[in-house]
């Protein structure tokens, strides 16, 4: 299942966001969203064991649209809010989120229980239509602003031009180096939490599988506070010190809580800490969203975006294979401590360097 939904991004997730500045960012949404939901009917086939496969091909399926309708979103989100409303814009989404990751997981409990996959997939492809329907209510235009003309070429050797255009964007742009740099660390200690927070749990707090979930819901409560919090003050602050900051801030709470349990702190004192850190957790990402979306022209949004999801695709394996391979060998905290030291370097270099670039590009009219 992790191979089905993480190959789409690793492969294509790059190609998708040429193709994303390509097509009207609108209708991508549109058309994608009605995809999604057709996309689930498969799952209706299901009927034992033998039939996972089905299941396999639906999520790749998912994951393979959502590189269109992800860097899609990004994309068409500048045309619709003003340049100073991009950080509580984007902070909607993460509260929208964060909300998802709290309720969904109870809604389709009782909707598993009750009806079965046929009633997940059911509802899930609804969600996608409904979706779908409020993307059609939307009347901004999708088309890409001042797309580059290219000469008469083949289809294969103009993808590799886009393609070769926007990674060179990127690498020519001292801040989105920085923020690809940042999103790279940040994905590396994802893969590599994502693999050691079980064992954390169980080795380290006692814990099984009712405190898991607790500690998940704990972070998502906090990324709704902190997602809500953006949303009214986003406009006061810089993304590039919004992102630093919040960096920094995860770094340390993720270093107290890997390292509390040792000082005799009790479960309840590290369920507060989970729902502390879940504060900055939710502000990483529509920091990111607002430097690329102000600092990128509209013609290289979308591939841009795409960089970033296989980017992050790509860290994520990586950390998944570190911590598979050290995690018995150096022990889960040692590890985890590295990945927290590693967010709080990675916000402080941000804080150091990022708002000097942007200022700097500014200056010099480069709006790539």
């Amino acid at each position: 299942m992790f191979a089905a939904s993480t190959l789409p991004r690793v492969i294509f997730g790059s190609v998708a966001g040429v193709l994303v500045d390509r097509w009207d960012r609108r209708r991508t949404l549109l058309l994608g969203n009605v995809l999604q939901a057709l996309g689930l009917l498969p799952l209706l086939a299901v009927r034992s064991a033998d039939d996972v496969w089905f299941v396999y091909a639906v999520a790749a399926f998912e994951s393979l649209l959502a590189q269109f309708v992800d860097p899609a979103e990004g994309a068409f989100l500048p045309r619709l809010v003003t340049s100073a409303q991009l950080v509580s814009a984007n902070a909607m989404n993460a509260l929208n989120n964060n909300l998802a990751r709290l309720i969904g997981p109870a809604v389709g409990g009782v909707i598993a229980g009750t009806f079965g996959l046929e009633g997940v997939a059911l509802a899930d492809g609804a969600s996608f239509f409904g979706a779908a329907a409020l993307i059609a209510l939307i009347r901004t235009s999708g088309a890409v602003e001042d797309r580059p003309i290219l000469p008469p070429t083949s289809a294969w050797r103009r993808l590799w031009r886009e393609w070769t255009a926007g990674i060179g964007l990127v690498l020519r742009s001292k801040p989105l180096l920085v923020v690809f740099a940042l999103i790279a660390i940040s994905s590396l200690g994802e893969g590599v939490f994502g693999v050691l927070y079980v064992l954390f749990v169980n080795r380290v707090l006692g814990g099984g599988a009712a405190e898991i979930g607790l500690l998940m819901s704990a972070q998502a409560i906090g990324g709704l506070a902190g997602a809500f919090a953006v949303v009214h003050l986003g406009h006061r602050i810089s993304p590039s010190r919004l992102l630093g900051i919040a960096t920094v801030i995860f770094g340390v709470i993720d270093f107290v809580i890997f390292n509390a349990p040792a000082l005799g702190s009790s479960f309840l004192v590290i369920a507060a800490l989970f729902v502390l850190v879940g504060v900055p957790a939710a502000v990483f990402f529509p920091g990111v969203n607002a430097i690329i979306q102000s600092t990128v022209a509209d013609a290289y949004r979308g591939r841009v975006l795409g960089a970033m999801g296989t980017t992050m695709a790509i860290l994520g394996l990586v950390g998944i294979g570190i911590a598979g391979s050290l995690g018995d060998v150096v022990g889960v905290v040692p590890i985890l401590n590295i990945q927290a030291i590693a967010h709080i370097v990675a916000g402080l270099v941000v804080l150091a360097v990022l708002p000097a670039a942007l200022r700097a590009q500014a200056h010099n009219g480069k709006r790539d």
